[in-house]
C-alpha cells in the first residue's frame, strides 16, 4: 500500500510541477514582456515557492527549463538581444522576521562564524532593473535584465533618464575602471505617476496599473522621445563586472557610484547584525508612505566583496542577499456579487465585484476569488465585509471577512455547474482546484480552441496561425472548428490583407486537413489532459474515433500511462452533447481521420513495448522526429523529460543537463550507434 501511495503522490507531483511551470511562464511573461502582470507578487511567490517545494522533495521533476532555474523572461523581440558581461541575477525573498533570521544564521553557517555580520540595507524600489556597460567612462549599452543572461537593449531610451551620466564623473577620487557594469533600478515618482495617468486620461488612453508598469512602459518604448516625456528617474545599488577594481566592501561600491555621478537611494547605511536589519525594516516600513518613489521592501546585502564571492549563488539568486518584503496595502470593503468568468482555457474564475475603494492611491472594484476552495475556505459571501489588498501593491485580493459585521443576509456562493457562457457541463477533475467549461464550440475559449486545433501537433493547417483566427472568429465567419470547413473565398476576401492568393493556399489547406492520421485529430479537439503521447497511445488502441468516443472510463484506465483523471476526462468530452454536435458537423464536413497506429501495432513486433525513451543534444542520423517514430514503430514510447522511469537516453553532441539528470539516475545512455544496433534487436 504504500508503494503504491508513493507512486500516486509522485504522479499528482509531475502534474502539479507541469501546470505550474506553465503558469509560471505565463505569468513571467505578463510581468516581463507585456508589463501588466494578472497576479500579485505575493500570489506568484506562493505558486514559485510551491513548484521549488515540489522539485526538492522529487529532485527528477527539475529541469533546467524550470522559472525556479531562471531569472525574469526572455526579452522582447523588438529589441535587439544584449548578453549581460556578467549575469542580473534575481533575490531570495523573505516576508517574516523569522525568515530574515534564517537567512543570517544561513550566512553564518556556511562561513563558520559566529559573530555579528556587517550588513548594508537599502530600500527595495519597485521599478525596472538594467544594466549599464560603460567602456572607458562613457555609456555604450543600457539594457533590461531579461532573463538574467540575456536583456533587451534599450541605450536610446536609456539615454533620455536624465539621472543616468552618459559619461562617468573621473573626479571624485574614485578609479573609473576601463570596463564598467552599472546595475540600478528605473522608477517614476509616484507624483510624475500620477499627473502621467491624468494625462493618458484625458488623451483616451489606458492609464497604467501603478509606477513600476508605467516605468516598464515608458523604458520599453519605440519611441525615445515618448520615453523622454516620461520624467523617469534611476538609483544605482551595485557593480557587476569591472575591471582593475580595488573596492573591498559593498558600501565601497555604492560610495564609488555616488562619486562617479549616479544617485544612491539615501536610506541605504550601514549595519551590525541582523536586529539591526530587522530595526532598519521596521523605520523603512514606517517611512514607506511619505517616500516619492514606491517601494515593497527592503534589500539586506553582505557587506564584505570577498565573503559574497565565497558565498556565492544558487542557480538564480545569489546567498549573499535577501529581499524582505513589505506587507501589501490593505482596506475593508463590501461585496456586491460574484461574478463566474470563463478563461481562455474553459476554467471558471469567481470574481468580487466590491465596493469602490482607494487602496494605495488606486481604485479598487473587483478581486478574483480564485477558485472555489479559496471561497470555501475564506467562507466568502455576497455582502459580506471583506479586507481587501494589493498583494505586491499591484493586484487586488480579498484577505479575510469580517465576520463579526455580517447580519445574517448574506448568500453563499458555488460555482454554476453549467457554462454561464455557452451552457456547457462544468466538471472539476479529481486533483484540479479550477472548474471548466468542456465545451469546444464556447465562445470564452473559441479562440484558443481553434488555434490548437489547427496547430502543427493537430490538423497541421498551415497559413490558419494565431492572427488569421481571431480575425475569422471576430468577423463572424467561424464560431467552431467545423465551420472552418465551410468557408469560402469570398468571405476571405474581406479580411484584412487577405488576397486571392492567400485565401486560395488557406482553403486548400483546410480541405487537404480532411483526413489527419486519427493522433493528430484526437490531439486537435484539446481534451484535458490529452497531449500528444496519449493521443497515440489512444490511436494504438483503439482503431477509430467511434471506438475511442465510445470507451469506458474502465477500459480507458486499463491502458498503460493513462491514469483516472485522463479517463475521466476523455469520457466527459466525448459525453458533453455540444461536443458530440460539433464532431457530427466536422463528420458531415467530410473529416475522417485515419489510423495508421492501429494496424502498425498489430502487426509490430513490440520489442520496446513499455520502454520509455529520451532524446537530447544534436542528433546526426537522424531528426529527433524520425527518432520519435522509430522508437514508437518498436512498441517503446518517448518523453521529454528524463525522470527515474526513464529506460534510455539516446544522447547526440551538446546533451546539456539531460545527460547529466541521466547519469546521476544510473539510466542507460546511448549514443547514436548504440541506438541504432539496440534497434535492430529482434
Amino acid at each position: 500500500m504504500t508503494l503504491t501511495g508513493e507512486k500516486t503522490g509522485y504522479d499528482a507531483a509531475a502534474q502539479r510541477s507541469e501546470e505550474l511551470r506553465s503558469l509560471l511562464a505565463y505569468h513571467n511573461r505578463r510581468y516581463y514582456q507585456s508589463d501588466d502582470p494578472k497576479i500579485s507578487d505575493a500570489a506568484y511567490d506562493r505558486l514559485f515557492a510551491e513548484l521549488k517545494q515540489l522539485e526538492e522533495r522529487y529532485p527528477e521533476l527539475l529541469t533546467p527549463e524550470s522559472p525556479t532555474q531562471r531569472v525574469g523572461a526572455k526579452p522582447l523581440d523588438k529589441f535587439q538581444p544584449f548578453l549581460h558581461p556578467s549575469p542580473m541575477l534575481s533575490l531570495a525573498n523573505a516576508f517574516t522576521e523569522d525568515e530574515i533570521r534564517d537567512f543570517d544564521a544561513r550566512i553564518k553557517r556556511l562561513l563558520r562564524r559566529s559573530e555579528h555580520m556587517a550588513y548594508v540595507i537599502e530600500p527595495k524600489l519597485d521599478g525596472v532593473a538594467v544594466n549599464l556597460l560603460y567602456e572607458d567612462g562613457t555609456l555604450v549599452t543600457g539594457a533590461t535584465r531579461g532573463d538574467g543572461a540575456t536583456g533587451e537593449d534599450v541605450t536610446l531610451n536609456i539615454r533620455t533618464v536624465a539621472a543616468i551620466p552618459l559619461s562617468l564623473d573621473g573626479n571624485g577620487g574614485m578609479k573609473i575602471p576601463r570596463q564598467l557594469e552599472i546595475r540600478g533600478e528605473i522608477v517614476i515618482a509616484t507624483a510624475a505617476f500620477r499627473i502621467l495617468n491624468e494625462r493618458r486620461l484625458v488623451g483616451g488612453e489606458q492609464v497604467f496599473a501603478n509606477p513600476r508598469n508605467a516605468a516598464a512602459g515608458s523604458l520599453r518604448q519605440l519611441d525615445s522621445r515618448v520615453t523622454a516625456k516620461r520624467t523617469l528617474d534611476f538609483f544605482a545599488y551595485a557593480v557587476g563586472m569591472a575591471t582593475e577594481t580595488h573596492m573591498k566592501t559593498h558600501w565601497d561600491v555604492l560610495t564609488a557610484l555616488q562619486s562617479w555621478g549616479f544617485k544612491v537611494h539615501p536610506f541605504a547605511r550601514q549595519v551590525e547584525g541582523i536586529e539591526e536589519c530587522l530595526a532598519g525594516y521596521q523605520n523603512l516600513y514606517a517611512e514607506r508612505e511619505g517616500l516619492s518613489y514606491e517601494i515593497d521592501g527592503m534589500v539586506i546585502k553582505v557587506n564584505d566583496l570577498a565573503l559574497q564571492d565565497e558565498l556565492g549563488a544558487v542557480s538564480r539568486s545569489p546567498r549573499w542577499a535577501l529581499a524582505c518584503k513589505f506587507p501589501a496595502y490593505q482596506e475593508t470593503t463590501v461585496i456586491e456579487g460574484i461574478d463566474a468568468q470563463v478563461g481562455r482555457t474553459g476554467a471558471l474564475t469567481p470574481v468580487a465585484i466590491m465596493r469602490p475603494v482607494q487602496i494605495g492611491g488606486v481604485t479598487v472594484s473587483r478581486a478574483s476569488l480564485h477558485n472555489q476552495d479559496e471561497i470555501d475556505r475564506k467562507d466568502i459571501r455576497i455582502g459580506d465585509t471583506v479586507v481587501v489588498q494589493r498583494a505586491g501593491d499591484v493586484i487586488p485580493e480579498v484577505v479575510m471577512v469580517v465576520a463579526s459585521l455580517r447580519k445574517g443576509t448574506e448568500l453563499p456562493f458555488a460555482i454554476p455547474t453549467t457554462c454561464p457562457v455557452c451552457g456547457s457541463a462544468v466538471v472539476r477533475l479529481e486533483g484540479e482546484a479550477a472548474h471548466r467549461c468542456i465545451g469546444i464550440a464556447c465562445p470564452a475559449q473559441i479562440k484558443e480552441h481553434i488555434v490548437h486545433f489547427a496547430s502543427r501537433g493537430g490538423m497541421d493547417i498551415e497559413g490558419l496561425g494565431e492572427k488569421m483566427v481571431y480575425q475569422l472568429v471576430d468577423a463572424g465567419l467561424i464560431k467552431d472548428p467545423a465551420d472552418l470547413y465551410a468557408l469560402e473565398a469570398e468571405a476571405l476576401l474581406m479580411l484584412e490583407r487577405t488576397g486571392e492568393k492567400s485565401s486560395g493556399n488557406l482553403l486548400r489547406a483546410i480541405a487537404a486537413a480532411k483526413t489527419p492520421p486519427l493522433e493528430k485529430f484526437i490531439f486537435a479537439l484539446g481534451i484535458r489532459h490529452v497531449g500528444e503521447s496519449m493521443a497515440k497511445l489512444l490511436a494504438r488502441r483503439y482503431a477509430a474515433l467511434e471506438d475511442v468516443m465510445a470507451a469506458t472510463i474502465d477500459e480507458l484506465t486499463a491502458i498503460r500511462d493513462i491514469g483516472p483523471e485522463a479517463a475521466k476526462s476523455i469520457s466527459r468530452f466525448f459525453r458533453e452533447p455540444s461536443n458530440l454536435k460539433v464532431l457530427e458537423k466536422l463528420k458531415t464536413s467530410g473529416v475522417a481521420p485515419i489510423n495508421n497506429l492501429f494496424s502498425a501495432v498489430m502487426e509490430s513486433t513490440g520489442a520496446f513495448s513499455g520502454k520509455t525513451f529520451v532524446l537530447t543534444g544534436t542528433l546526426e542520423r537522424m531528426t529527433r522526429q524520425e527518432g520519435k517514430e522509430l522508437i514508437e514503430s518498436r512498441g517503446g514510447k518517448t518523453t521529454d523529460s528524463v525522470t527515474k522511469r526513464t529506460d534510455y537516453v539516446v544522447a547526440g553532441t551538446s546533451p546539456g543537463a539531460k545527460l547529466a539528470k541521466a547519469n546521476a539516475l544510473g539510466i542507460s545512455v546511448l549514443d547514436e550507434g548504440a541506438f541504432f544496433k539496440l534497434m535492430e534487436t529482434p
